[in-house]
Order: structure tokens, then sequence, then C-alpha cells
């Protein structure tokens, strides 16, 4: 009798140690929680909360939001980075990601090192525009009178070091032109100084412009896609309009701890890209002037890398400091 139980032990023992692993391979029925380094509200946040219901049901589980705003993603990264490798924790990358590297001393973590790409999610072109009064009906114009007046022109955009702010950077050096540029606390901030005449042009997201589009408003002049904005289809890219090589755009994607098994990360990609093609989806991002991405975790790797490269240039041309 003892010696049939031990084999029966004996047998069923590489069934109870292969248990946990087959659990490190898949998801759990347990909550996936992304962390969003921008409060509640904004196009980054909306993009992620368009997705992440429909990348539940595929999952076949919740997917939450927790929002973490601080100071390029930092608080944001530093969480996930934290978390336990299962992929239930997951972190928005965005285009911010890469600006950090450059932008900080220090960070807590070691962007490329740190984090497994998983999913690209969508991407949002900015605008060049000028309050609705202004004399420049054309990008031409602007440039013109740039050229024509070295030094004067004023172009706005929000903080230094942000998105926009580096966009503004780049389109002045590529389109070879003297232009001040004028940081202001916030999109809001910035659209007030437009109305007002007090900058001359500025360099915005298009999301936050599209209600600003009137008489009292502004004026879109161009956007900084290398393909005209699907909402905007009269509007010429900056390329089109005279600036060669100037392309800008932000986007945001999903990633995990980088000791995620490599099947996890390949199950919340299938997710991700399924939640993509869904028509409820692509509605929402199309209502926010957001282009889908999805692509393979390589390709996520691929543009962050080349991101970082990127705006590192437009970092150290502009002689920013590092914070």
């Amino acid at each position: 009798m003892n010696r049939r139980k031990l084999i029966v032990a004996a047998a069923t023992t590489p069934l109870v140690l292969a248990t946990p692993w087959a659990r490190a391979d898949s998801l759990s029925s347990r909550p996936v929680r992304i962390v969003v380094p921008f409060g509640a509200g904004g196009i980054a946040d909306l993009t992620v909360r368009a997705v992440a219901q429909a990348m539940g049901e595929q999952l076949k589980t919740q997917v939450v939001i927790e929002n973490k705003p601080g100071a390029g993603g930092i608080a944001a990264g530093e969480t996930v980075v934290r978390a336990a490798a299962d992929g239930h924790t997951l972190l928005l990358m965005s285009n911010g990601n890469a600006v950090s590297v450059n932008l900080f001393k220090s960070l807590p973590f070691d962007t490329l090192r740190d984090f497994a790409p998983v999913c690209g999610l969508g991407s949002f072109g900015l605008g060049v525009v000028v309050p609705a009064s202004s004399p420049h009906r054309t990008l031409g114009d602007l440039l013109a009178f740039a050229r024509a007046n070295p030094g004067k022109l004023n172009l706005g955009t929000i903080n230094i070091g942000s998105t926009q702010n580096l966009a503004g950077e780049l389109f002045r050096t590529r389109a070879g032109i003297n232009a001040q540029i004028v940081p202001f606390n916030g999109t809001p901030a910035l659209l007030t100084a437009l109305r007002g005449g007090h900058v001359d042009a500025g360099v915005e997201i298009l999301g936050p412009l599209k209600s600003q589009l009137n008489p009292g408003g502004v004026r879109l002049l161009a956007v900084t896609s290398r393909r005209r904005a699907a909402e905007f289809p009269d509007v010429p890219t900056a390329i089109e309009a005279g600036v060669a090589d100037y392309e800008a755009s932000s986007w945001n994607a999903l990633a995990a701890p980088s000791k995620t098994p490599p099947a996890i990360i390949a199950q919340l990609n299938q997710a991700a890209r399924a939640a993509l093609e869904t028509p409820d989806v692509r509605k929402r991002l199309a209502e926010l002037g957001v282009e889908p991405i999805g692509g393979t975790p390589q390709a996520l790797g691929e543009l962050l890398a080349s991101e970082i490269r990127r705006w590192g240039e437009v970092i150290e041309r502009a002689g920013i400091p590092k914070q």
C-alpha cells in the first residue's frame, strides 16, 4: 500500500510543479491596470480609455485606468517598473518617455532596458496656427514674414520640453528661421495668447484646436504630420507648404515591466491590436483625431529608440538645460 501511494505521488508531482510555470505564461483573471502619466480628460487619457474597454473584452478581464501625472511620466514609469512582471500592470508610454531620456539629468529607470514594448496605440499630429485676425493666410506667408524680419516672429508652445515645445524648436530649425519660442503653462494659456494676438503663431496638438477654429479663434495653416489629417483634408502638411523634412507627431503605446514573459507580451499585443480594429474604437479614435498604430512589440521598440535619438538631437540643438 505504501509503495502504491509513493508511485501515485511521484506521478502527480510533475503536474504540481508545472502549474505555476503554466500560469506565468498567461494572464490570470485579475484586472489589468494601465498607469497613465497624464491627468484624466486629455487626448492620451481618452485614447487609452477607448482602447481599454475593448481590450478587456478580448482578455476576458477588466482593464482599469490609473492616472498618475508627473513631470516626464517619471512617477507613472516608476510605478510600473516596480510592479510584478506578470502582465497585470502596464504603462501608457508616449513620446514623452523618449523626450525624458535626454531632458532629465537622471531617471529612476532605464527607458529602453526596464520596459518591454507591448503595442502601439495611436498617433496624433500637431498644427501650426495663427490668430484668426492674422494677416498670414498661409504657412508660406508666415515664413516670408519670419525671413524678412529675423527675430521678430513669436512662436507659442506649451511648457519647455513638451512635445509641442520641441516640435516648435524643430520647426524653426527645419524652416531656417530666426524666431522666438514663447512657452506657456498649458494649452488654455497658449490659446488665450493666440486669440489675443500676443504671439504670432503657435504649435499645438490638433485635438484641442478643433473648437478654436472659428472667426474669433485661430486659423490652421498646416499640420505637422507626414500626411494630411483626415479631419482637415484641405490643410497642407508643413512639408507641402515648404518646410522640407519637417514631421512631428505625438504617439502613445503600451509597455510592461521588462521581465514580463514573452508569451504574456504576445497575449497583450494580440488583445490591443484586436481592440484597435473594432469599429467602436476606430470611430472614437477618429473623433479624437487619433490614427491607430497597432504593430508588433519589436516595431514599438524600434520607434522608441529612434524617438530617443531624434528628440535628443533637438534638445541639444535648442540648448535646453537638463532638469
